[in-house]
């Protein structure tokens, strides 16, 4: 399959996963699996929670933030990746003064 993300619409969703601000993304779905391109504005965040039934992996393009991963928060920067495996719990939050862009894997175990 191929992907043009240029073309897509970008959806903006308000506290996602009871996170601040929005998380602006593009993307498609199919059977449960999700590809997706996002972005955070400067103090936004993605909510911690845990993937009972998928794994994630989150590939840093622009901007600097911090990742939560099971309890510990480590920073990222374009061309770091970062993977949650399923049963385990993660967030993201912008820190930096630029919006933080990154590709988002979601596989459905």
């Amino acid at each position: 399959m191929l992907f043009y993300f240029p073309n897509m619409d970008e959806t903006v969703t308000p506290n996602f996963k009871g996170g601040e601000k929005a998380l602006a993304s593009k993307g498609v779905m199919f059977d449960g699996n999700k590809i997706t391109l996002g972005r955070l504005e400067p103090g936004a965040t993605i909510g911690v929670h845990t993937h009972e039934d998928s794994c994630e992996v989150y590939y840093y393009l622009s901007g600097k933030g911090k990742c939560f991963y099971d309890g510990a928060w480590e920073p990222v920067e374009p061309g770091c990746a970062h993977f949650c495996p399923k049963g385990h719990s993660h967030g993201l939050a912008n820190t930096g003064d630029e919006d933080l862009t990154f590709f988002a894997a979601v596989i459905k175990q």
